[in-house]
């Protein structure tokens, strides 16, 4: 049986999810020897701030703050977001550990990946994947690559280099563009090589003493060297074609980037499997957001919009339910037709359901009356049973 459907079976509470989290996380840091932190976006909450960004420094360093090893393992799935802010993490941890490790058991794109080159070790497996590093720009509403901005321009120039002429075609888009605006392009595209080519230099070849291959000395210059041509590669649009591309564990190793594959160690293996299986179990309720350790956690969670309680009493809002809470109500609308559909929650057995509200179903699916769509209320399950710490009682359990 695989470790989702063993899961699933074991039909968690909330509760029992977290628990289970941290007892994985615990294990992954005994079989490392290190200390363990998770920092996870949920990747389908694209409507939620899942972006690396400012606001996560404060929870980052309360978590850190519960640790006390010299060596870290950071747990990354994250869409990417904002450079800079991974550069202040970066040097967060750096002045707490001699030594980083970052494992992507999922995904680490863009910002995510320049995480990744921040640590002394990369760990991932055939699933993982990082991402292009090509800054993003944002003008006049649309989203492109500076780099391919970079590119456009230059084909432009030599175009009038060698016809002496300008493609009148070619003035629209000159006008709309300012030399500062350029070398903002220019600016954003350099940041992210910059950092990982320092980096990679600082931590990852720190200890690559000489040439596996002849023996001899490695130089500073050749690590830089190397540094930079991976750099390189990482920031070039015109090679990924697109900054969602996915770089698995093969194409690092193309470019001579030493990462390890923990899926050869069963045990390592397991574990970080297991974890990453109970994130995305997580993942499915309102949760957008997590920071953990073994012994902790903060969690960023979409607000619920509004329960009744009792079952036939006012409107409350998110906030600690009634001791004696025995059932709840929530409206759900449908997104197809717009008809709104009262279900009833219940906490307790033998409640009655009011005139007018369905039963809250075994399977957490529920069918519009009026058109027919299904909606899928597991969310809305876990969210409930989350803030009433109270297990929702239907015909079959």
């Amino acid at each position: 049986m695989g470790i989702y459907s063993e899961y699933l079976d074991r039909k968690f509470t909330i509760e029992q999810l977290s628990a289970e989290r941290k007892r994985q996380l615990k294990r992954i840091g005994e079989i490392r020897g290190r200390d363990v932190l998770v920092f996870a976006a949920n990747l389908q909450k694209s409507q939620q701030p899942i972006a690396i960004n400012y606001t996560d420094l404060l929870p980052f360093q309360d978590q850190l703050s519960n640790l006390s090893g010299k060596a870290v393992d950071i747990i990354l799935e994250t869409p990417g977001g904002s450079g800079e802010t991974v550069e202040d993490i970066v040097k967060l941890l750096r002045s707490k550990y001699e030594s980083l490790g970052v494992i992507v058991p999922g995904v680490a794109k863009s910002a995510g990946t320049l995480f990744a080159m921040a640590a002394d070790e990369i760990l991932m497996e055939t699933v993982s994947a990082l991402g292009p590093i090509d800054a993003q720009m944002n003008y006049q509403g649309k989203v492109f690559s500076a780099h391919a901005l970079i590119e456009g321009m230059n084909k432009i120039k030599q175009e009038v280099t060698d016809t002496g002429t300008l493609n009148k075609a070619y003035i629209p888009i000159l006008q709309n563009l300012s030399p500062g605006e350029l070398q903002h392009a220019q600016n954003a595209y350099d940041f992210a090589h910059d950092l990982v080519q320092d980096w990679l230099v600082r931590y990852k070849f720190k200890d690559w003493a000489t040439h596996l291959s002849t023996g001899k000395p490695v130089t500073i210059d050749e690590r830089t060297a190397r540094a930079h041509d991976i750099a390189e590669q990482l920031r070039d649009h015109g090679k990924w074609k697109t900054h969602g591309r996915s770089i698995k564990i093969d194409d690092l190793r193309a470019m001579r980037l030493m990462v390890t594959d923990y899926a050869e160690d069963p045990a390592l293996c397991d574990a970080i499997r297991r974890y990453y299986t109970l994130l995305q179990m997580t993942f499915a309720s309102n949760v957008f957001k997590i920071f953990e350790t073994p012994q902790s956690q903060i969690v960023r969670m979409e607000a619920i919009q509004q329960v009744v309680v009792p079952s036939s009493g006012p409107t409350m809002p998110l906030g600690p339910p009634p001791k004696n809470l025995m059932a709840a109500e929530i409206n759900v609308k449908c997104g197809k037709c717009g008809n709104e559909i009262g279900v009833h929650v219940p906490f307790a057995r033998g409640l009655p359901v009011p005139a007018g509200k369905l039963p809250f179903p075994a399977d957490s699916k529920i069918k519009c009356s009026n058109c027919g769509t299904e909606h899928d209320l597991s969310q809305a399950r876990q969210q409930l049973e989350a803030q009433t710490k109270k297990t929702i009682v239907t015909d079959e359990g």
